[in-house]
């Protein structure tokens, strides 16, 4: 029976080695074909800095990890970095410039290597992370049932999609994961060495994504409530003179436990990280960069006799903290912090089903799920959430005592289930709160939960049997009989599904950031429904080049372009800079001789010539009013002119 056991679990970790090698070949044929998307153009030149400069003057709305990691490779070229140029010398902040200049204005610098080589440790990372959640669903579910979970993130297109850029969406869910896993092992396991362990992971899930501060209430609340669930467990069985000692002396080892373990993450992983990486980062320009980049934080500095507010209290704090050195990495963690914190308060710009806006909406995130979440995935998920919520009202109902009974019961046995639904709640509740809509990318941490606890419910579902009403033998080969049959029917069903979404996958290749499902419109339509991060990020400018080596007719283009790539390095003398208050370009639009070729981002696109909701303004001029007298939009949400070439799925060339 052990040798058995051995060959499956042998055979299981094979299969799980041909998942990570097809996810990862999948990432990385696609990174060669796209070019620098938005976040990247910030990202590289920043981590950069970080490893070789030990400076953390760029970026510091984002955590180090994955750009620290992602950095890494590019020592090895020994590329140049223009730390002699203002926007690292003077300027606040002069990320986006500086990337620009980094990766396609210093003499010696392969943009195309330098971005390639960046992109191999967060591929790496994003396979880190399939194992891990292999690993901890062995636990839950057995060697065999962890795959399920473990495939639907592998081959997940939204997971191959930013798994392979510079960001730190995967790097959150990585942290989410590790952080979440050692603090239940201690919960489960209280010893020295799991604390320690749990204070380490939750250390490096902070350095991931400021995102991650979640972490702090999310297990303050599990704490409770585990400790509550002791409580009542044990109320009735404690003499009652004897209930307040005993338990009290639990609640403290819990709020003891919960404050070492924040101690060790924050003095001994990001309190250090960020120590080395301001190193070279001169005080007294940290001191003046955070002072403006907080200047109109909560309001501006508090006026000369007045007390200032908790959250302006809070800026000033910091500003103080980064002035002197002993605080100031703490300082330089605390301004990421509130950056966020002051980005997510005003929202962000962009067009979503129909209209564009910046104050965000609470269906942003539901909707877009749905709308790229592939539909197998979304049966398979749909079809657990049913058999789950059947479940529940069954348990729930009845007398209070049984119903009490059920609740200690599942916490007892599946309290870690019960932690990755409360992640979930959080976070979907947190983002959707947010005005802050800037792609499904936001979600990512949470998926490796939501598709853990399906597959769970899938395994109960298929291995169920039930044998009541079985009085004799013939009953029990009808039962048995029928549930052959019915564990048959369910298996095809879920491998059914499961091929439909490798086929999903495989389809979508390589155009992975612009999946939709076929209600969203698929790989070439889901434009019409929402943009940004979710479809075009300025990933297809590598495609535009090799369009423009294919048509030597076209001698120059206009280019009004989306992301994080310099259309110039890459068509030289063949490309114009383009925007719609420039006019026409083929009546002139002040180009002399006048250019017929136009092309030009969706984003862009979308977000000039849709109809704006709030208290947004645009000028008539930025409207491509002259495009669509040309060439009328199709009727319809989202419709465009329709391009008579279209280079990968974001580019719309248009001949005029």
């Amino acid at each position: 029976m052990d040798l058995l056991r051995k060959i499956s679990s042998f055979g299981a970790v094979w299969v799980l080695v041909l998942i990570c090698l097809t996810s990862f070949t999948l990432m990385l044929s696609a990174s060669v074909g796209d070019a620098a998307i938005t976040d990247e153009i910030a990202h590289i030149p920043s981590g950069y800095g970080y490893v070789h400069n030990l400076d953390y003057r760029l970026n510091p709305e984002h955590p180090p990890l994955v750009k620290a990691l992602a950095a890494l490779p590019l020592l090895f070229l020994n590329p140049q970095f223009p730390t002699n140029d203002p926007t690292w010398t003077t300027d606040v902040n002069g990320q986006w410039v500086m990337g620009g200049k980094f990766l396609y204005g210093s003499p010696g610098n392969d943009a195309n290597t330098m971005i390639r080589l960046a992109r191999v440790p967060p591929m790496l990372l994003t396979i880190l992370l399939i194992v891990l959640v292999y690993l901890w669903s062995r636990q839950l579910l057995g060697c065999w049932w962890a795959l399920m979970p473990a495939f639907l993130l592998a081959l997940s297109p939204t997971i191959i999609a930013h798994g392979h850029y510079v960001t730190t969406d995967i790097g959150a869910a990585f942290g989410v994961i590790l952080a979440t896993y050692y603090f239940m092992k201690f919960l489960h396991g209280p010893s020295r060495r799991n604390l320690i362990y749990a204070g380490l992971a939750f250390g490096v899930a902070e350095i991931t994504k400021f995102s991650t501060v979640l972490l702090v209430p999310y297990f303050i609340f599990l704490i409770l409530v585990f400790f509550i669930t002791e409580v009542v467990r044990g109320w009735n069985q404690t003499d009652a003179g004897a209930r307040f000692k005993r338990f009290g002396a639990r609640a403290w080892q819990h709020i003891k436990t919960i404050i070492i373990i924040f101690a060790i993450g924050y003095l001994v992983i990001v309190y250090p990280i960020y120590a080395l990486f301001t190193v070279n980062y001169p005080i007294a320009k940290q001191a003046t960069d955070t002072t403006y980049i907080l200047r109109t934080f909560a309001g501006g500095p508090t006026p000369a006799g007045t007390t200032c507010r908790v959250m302006r209290c809070v800026a000033n704090l910091n500003i103080w903290m980064a002035s002197h050195e002993l605080t100031r990495p703490i300082a330089q963690y605390m301004l990421g912090v509130l950056m966020v914190l002051q980005r997510a308060d005003g929202g962000n710009t962009g067009y979503f089903l129909g209209t564009v806006s910046h104050d965000g909406s609470r269906i942003y995130f539901p909707a877009v799920y749905l709308l790229k979440e592939p539909l197998p995935v979304l049966m398979i998920i749909l079809l657990a959430l049913f058999l789950t919520a059947r479940s529940l009202v069954k348990k729930a109902s009845g007398r209070w005592s049984v119903v009490k009974n059920n609740i200690l019961s599942y916490l007892g046995v599946s309290f870690t289930e019960f932690s990755m639904f409360v992640f979930i709640l959080l976070y979907w509740g947190w983002s959707m709160k947010s005005p802050l809509n800037i792609g499904l990318r936001h979600l990512i941490p949470t998926l490796p939960f939501i598709y853990i606890l399906t597959a769970g419910v899938w395994k109960q579902w298929i291995m169920k049997i039930d044998w009541s009403g079985v009085n004799s033998t013939f009953d029990l080969v009808k039962t048995g009989v029928k549930h052959m049959f019915a564990v048959s029917a369910r298996y095809i069903t879920l491998v059914l599904l499961l091929f439909w979404f490798l086929a999903e996958t495989v389809f979508a290749a390589p155009y992975f950031l612009s999946y939709f499902n076929e209600v969203g419109g698929g790989v070439s339509g889901g434009y019409r429904y929402v943009t940004d991060s979710n479809y075009d990020w300025g990933q297809d400018l590598l495609r535009l080049e090799k369009f423009m080596n294919a048509h030597p007719e076209i001698d120059k283009i206009a280019v009004d372009y989306f992301g994080g790539g310099n259309p110039g390095y890459y068509l030289g003398t063949r490309e114009v800079d383009w925007w719609s208050a420039k006019g026409n370009p083929s009546t002139g639009g002040g180009q002399v001789p006048p250019i017929h070729w136009l092309a030009i981002s969706i984003n862009s696109l979308e977000g000039q010539i849709q109809p704006l909701i709030g208290d947004l303004k645009r000028n008539p001029q930025d409207e491509y009013r002259w495009l669509t007298d040309l060439k009328p939009p199709a009727p319809g949400m989202g419709n465009v002119p329709a391009p008579d070439y279209r280079v990968g799925t974001t580019l719309f060339i248009y001949k005029l």
